[in-house]
């Protein structure tokens, strides 16, 4: 798939607001970040890209200047792995590429291939999840790992003795790399699909959901069909400011909110189905 690079000029964006443009562009469709010294940059597929969208957003934050240029795939696996470090959340996960060197002092250690997928862990709200599913026992669970990217979410899970782990994104090169990256860590999901929320065809023990406000709050209805009585759905991908609208939304389907973390401004909250 070809992807379009936007590359915003950090001086020309005010610091406080850089979070909240990338919420604002994942929002816009775009599936991955890199935050570097002077630039932030920002990709999408080109067949989704708008510079009209660009352009609006732009101007509700001071006019930030942007350029965009095309990115062949083969050019942006070279160009995602050059700028690809390893990631440790405490002592608990360490994340790192197959060219990177094993860590010691850790529980888990996760080897992804650093492709195109989101979720490599660089991105706070991966972080956020990861430390929110050491605090619960996922031994024997039924597992659903919801717009998987690199699959790291389901790996883990299953590394902590879920006994099934599912995987669904909208994008056949993130459904490719979960598998790819699951098989690297000799564990298997069992099934990985292609599709939306739509695809979801059993019912779970917990729900993993990283993806963004506007997707989360359409999907939250799905999500709760599909969660066993007393399951737990894990969502991210949102700024501390929502944190009210995604509460009040679950509450709506009988989910309540049992835990919750920030980190940059970014959120991430666990929620217990009620019935």
């Amino acid at each position: 798939m070809e992807y379009t690079e936007i590359s915003i000029d950090l001086t020309s964006l005010k610091s406080t607001m850089q979070d909240i443009v990338i919420a604002e562009l994942g929002d816009l469709g775009f599936e991955s970040f890199l935050e570097e010294k002077q630039y932030l940059r920002a990709y999408i597929p080109s067949h989704a890209y708008s510079k009209a969208d660009l352009q609006e957003l732009s101007a509700q934050f001071d006019n930030f200047s942007f350029t965009a240029k095309t990115i062949p795939q083969q050019n942006w696996n070279a160009q995602w792995e050059s700028s690809f470090t390893p990631i440790s959340i405490d002592n608990y996960c360490y994340i790192r590429a197959p060219f990177h060197e094993p860590a010691e002092g850790f529980d888990y250690q996760i080897e992804i291939e650093p492709k195109m997928s989101f979720g490599t862990g660089h991105h706070a709200t991966t972080r956020l999840m990861i430390q929110l599913m050491r605090g619960i026992k996922l031994k024997n669970k039924q597992v659903l790992d919801m717009g998987c990217g690199t699959g790291v979410l389901g790996i883990l899970a299953k590394m902590t003795g879920a006994s099934i782990v599912d995987g669904i994104d909208v994008d056949q090169w993130a459904v490719e790399n979960t598998v790819e990256n699951a098989r690297r860590n000799n564990v298997n999901f069992n099934d990985v699909v292609l599709g939306d929320a739509e695809k979801i065809a059993r019912s779970y023990d917990v729900i993993l959901a990283n993806i963004n406000r506007n997707i989360l709050l359409a999907d939250i209805e799905i999500y709760a069909k599909h969660l066993n009585k007393g399951g737990q759905l894990f969502l991210s991908g949102f700024l501390e400011a929502d944190t009210q609208i995604v509460a009040q939304k679950a509450a709506s389907y009988q989910l309540k909110l049992t835990d919750q973390l920030s980190e940059d401004q970014w959120q991430a909250m666990v929620f217990k189905a009620l019935n």
